[in-house]
């Protein structure tokens, strides 16, 4: 694949970003967009590895190294026909995924893997811009009507694959918009909307209906919608947040869960406007933020557009080894020190082994964040965690962002009406291969069903659900797993 000698020529070029001072004046994307040139060189240093490992690390096994080589002989019609048989939405992966394809490259072994990512995301934009992308439509008609609730990767995915088996599709989201937490969890410095509406429209002229504000289980009850549909699908995301259980958490304003704040700011981009008295803002405040994954550092690049006065980020794991050792970890994907954009932006500290001990404050207002550190040990081949003594300390907080994880879905409501059974951790129980819950024609995928995931996990388990309810309607299949 690529030019046979190219990895050994042509060194690997980094995404580019606007300046940080320059960009956290907007919310708009900020990555700078790559020549042809610039993407056919990447594309050539694709080498003949023999076994592409990048295939086992994507997990929705991304068919790497063919498009590569199409980008790098300047055919990137053929480039795009081999990344979209495979992926419904590169643009969403191109956008927001951490790459795990890149981390399982051969040439990672020397820190130097073929930019992946860039090049999907690279394919996706031309082919948009030339206007190769076009609404599939299925030849003939099922007749089968099919109900997808929750509209999120997982649910557009699954949707948009069983209306091209030519099923009656019908998805539902209970929010104004659709999009599921790509729409309001994924702030648009790093994917504007634009890329979901566009997709909607060619998922409508597919033969989608959409149907926001439609919260089944609320506002449509759960029978009417298993009397009307054929098979049901539950894209639900997992949506029940990690709460913080301290002392103080409820006595005080100014501590609020991480989706809250960056749905908020989504919802004012989008034109909304958002009342005083339930806005949260960072503007003119010290703000916490609790959690050192990848919604944590969206608060974090939130909170400094919004005009914080000082960002700080705990986590309650040790701080990871800044360089992986490659012969251990290699191809999986590694533990190691990342830094995003958002911490490159102007983050005061990041705080590691730290637990949260309480909130305090003042006429009702949060003023402090009570912390200790904390030490990490085996015990019987189980880690546990225990106070250092005399570590104790406490910072000024006015604003507290809680970005620990969910838990699982929401049970309230619609599955609890359903009556699904659940798995040990309260996840939707179904497998990999059927989908199917324990309520006869009603399946399952994405979050809600494997727990908090990447937004590629969520389009690969979309793409199999639909193959699974597409066999279970018609007795067979064409649609790829």
């Amino acid at each position: 694949m690529g030019k046979p000698t190219g990895f050994m020529e042509l060194p690997r070029a980094e995404r580019r970003y606007e300046a940080p001072s320059d960009r956290i004046q907007h919310y708009r994307e900020f990555t700078l967009a790559p020549s042809d040139a610039e993407m056919a060189q990447q594309g050539a240093r694709c080498m003949d590895c023999g076994i592409p490992f990048c295939h086992q690390g994507c997990p929705v096994n991304n068919i790497i190294p063919e498009w590569n080589d199409g980008v790098y002989r300047g055919d990137w019609q053929e480039a795009l026909a081999i990344l979209h048989s495979t992926n419904n939405f590169p643009e969403f992966t191109g956008s927001i995924c951490p790459a795990p394809c890149e981390a399982a490259c051969t040439l990672n072994l020397t820190d130097q893997p073929v930019t992946i990512k860039s090049i999907e995301r690279a394919i996706i934009d031309k082919g948009w811009e030339m206007g190769w992308v076009k609404p599939l439509i299925p030849s003939r008609r099922s007749g089968k009507r099919v109900a997808v609730i929750g509209s999120g990767p997982a649910g557009m995915a699954c949707s948009q694959q069983l209306a091209r088996a030519g099923h009656e599709v019908i998805l539902f989201e209970k929010n104004d918009r659709i999009g599921g937490l790509l729409r309001y969890g994924i702030p648009d410095f790093k994917m504007e909307k634009t890329h979901i509406d566009r997709r909607i429209a060619q998922m409508q002229a597919e033969g989608v209906r959409f149907r926001p504000n439609s919260f089944i289980g609320k506002d449509i009850p759960v029978q009417k919608i298993l009397a009307d549909f054929d098979a049901v699908v539950l894209t639900v995301g997992s949506e029940k947040p990690r709460d913080l259980e301290v002392a103080g958490r409820n006595d005080y304003q100014g501590v609020h869960f991480a989706m809250d704040f960056l749905r908020q700011q989504n919802k004012r981009n989008a034109g909304d406007i958002i009342a005083d008295d339930v806005a949260i803002s960072a503007n003119g405040k010290r703000v916490v933020v609790i959690g050192g994954g990848d919604t944590g550092s969206d608060c974090i690049g939130t909170s400094i557009r919004q005009g914080a006065i000082s960002v700080v980020q705990l986590e309650i794991l040790p701080q990871p080894p800044e360089k992986e050792n490659k012969l251990i970890t290699w191809p999986n994907w590694p533990n190691k020190l990342r830094t995003t954009s958002s911490h490159d932006e102007g983050i005061k500290h990041r705080y590691w082994s730290t637990n949260t001990q309480s909130v305090t404050g003042k006429d009702g207002v949060i003023t402090h964040l009570n912390a200790v550190e904390v030490e990490w040990k085996q015990d019987g081949g189980q880690w546990k965690m225990s106070e250092k003594p005399d570590s104790a300390f406490t910072l000024e907080a006015d604003l507290v962002l809680l970005a620990m994880g969910f838990v699982h879905p929401v049970h309230e409501g619609l599955l609890k009406e359903l009556g699904v059974e659940l798995d040990g951790r309260g996840q939707i129980k179904a497998n990999e291969k059927q989908y199917s819950t324990s309520v006869d024609k009603v399946f399952a995928a994405g979050d809600g069903r494997r727990g908090q995931s990447l937004v590629v996990w969520a389009i690969r388990e979309g793409r199999q659900a639909a193959r699974a309810v597409d066999e279970f309607l018609m007795g067979t299949s064409e649609l790829p797993r």
